[in-house]
């Protein structure tokens, strides 16, 4: 078997630790400096995608070849701003888009408020008492005080600018409630793509998925949580297996890695979504476990090599795990690299943190979590020395 790093090797780690932890401050500088600026400016730190900050993704095929900018125009004209449009690689459909909206339903609130009002006025006698429109639903929940006629309903909310598709009687009959099925956001979207490029542009809409503001709100809440949830759970887990002089090492490192990761997305200002929160946990855990395994030979050349300094025996660790390191994180990025080139979509976002986050896991595990750890030694050494 070939082997890339010699046995004997001695690179010096520790001596150009400075080094590497300066380069280090200056990029978590620069990546804090990038969310600053990204929320001063563009008013988000980061590109969240729909998970996070509510809004619907949406997969057309249309009957011929149509430019993006050409779609992009026809959603813009119908009054959807800022729409992304990613022409999709599928061996059945050839000319096939995903689009993502802001819109999470065909009607905003203040449709939905005026035709409260509408039906307030409409129905005085009934009494309106309840009007319920669900974010990113296509159906209306409408309960009055008394029973109204299902045509003199549709009509008004037709008057308030709504389209309702059919209303129908809910619940109990004393409830007097009613459920309307308004036109949905599939159906606006292929009104709006065939009164700009054509009737019959729009061959099917396979797909639509869409995510509310306070759901995705609240995704980036829990995605934030899980995040410190994990830094934490590993702090205690390196104290309790080592001592406490490794945890910090480890956790500073693992906090280098997921700002680094995070600045990155915001420096290319790249969606930062779900998938990009499963890839900072993955890159957690392949950056942890090789701290762990250089971790675990420096404990055992605490005891095999005691007569060495500190320097020398946690340089020494790390050149022995040297080998082991790069050969495995190598395999992880050229796995990760690949899918980054040929995929598309969240996926290829996913492959790009796991990428560059594998890439700093090493650097970080090398120059970050080891150094830390024999400061800290040193100075609990120093410490236990009597004055």
């Amino acid at each position: 078997m070939v082997e890339w790093i010699k046995p004997g090797v001695d690179f010096d780690f520790i001596g150009r630790a400075r080094l590497f932890i300066t380069i280090s401050l200056v990029a978590v500088t620069v990546s804090v400096l990038a969310l600053v600026g990204n929320a001063v400016f563009r008013g988000s730190p980061l590109n969240y995608g729909n998970d996070f900050k509510g809004g619907s993704e949406v997969h057309v095929e249309f009957g011929r070849d149509v430019p993006p900018d050409k779609v992009r125009s026809a959603l813009e004209s119908h009054g959807y701003k800022a729409a992304e449009v990613v022409r999709m690689e599928h061996p059945q459909r050839p000319h096939f888009y995903m689009v993502r909206l802001g819109e999470v339903a065909a009607y905003s609130k203040a449709q939905v408020d005026k035709a409260k009002a509408t039906l307030s006025e409409r129905f005085k006698d009934e009494g309106l008492k309840k009007l319920d429109f669900s974010e990113g639903g296509d159906k209306l929940f409408v309960r009055f005080g008394k029973s109204v006629d299902g045509a003199a309903l549709t009509e008004a909310l037709k008057a308030a600018g709504l389209e309702p598709q059919h209303v129908e009687p809910f619940g109990r009959p004393d409830d007097h409630a009613y459920q309307v099925t308004l036109v949905g956001l599939d159906f606006e979207m292929r009104r709006a793509f065939e009164k700009s490029l054509g009737a019959g542009i729009v061959k099917d809409i396979p797909q639509i998925e869409s995510v509310g503001a306070k759901v995705g709100k609240q995704l980036r809440t829990d995605g934030i949580r899980s995040l410190i949830y994990t830094l934490i759970l590993i702090l205690l887990y390196i104290a309790v297996r080592f001592n406490f002089e490794f945890a910090p090492g480890a956790v500073v490192a693992l906090m280098h890695d997921v700002f680094l990761i995070t600045g990155l997305f915001a420096i290319l200002w790249r969606e930062f979504s779900l998938q990009t929160v499963a890839a900072l946990l993955t890159t957690a855990g392949y950056s942890i476990n090789d701290t762990i395994v250089q971790f675990d030979r420096v404990r055992e050349n605490l005891t095999r090599l005691r007569e060495r300094n500190m320097v020398a025996l946690v340089n020494t660790s790390l050149n022995e795990t040297l080998s082991r390191t790069i050969l495995t994180n190598l395999t992880v990025f050229i796995t990760t690299a690949s899918v980054w080139y040929f995929a598309r979509g969240p996926v290829r976002d996913f492959a790009m943190a796991m990428s560059f986050g594998v890439l700093v896991g090493t650097y970080s595990t090398l120059f970050i979590a080891s150094p830390l750890y024999l400061w800290l030694h040193e100075r609990g050494a120093r410490r236990a020395k009597p004055t």
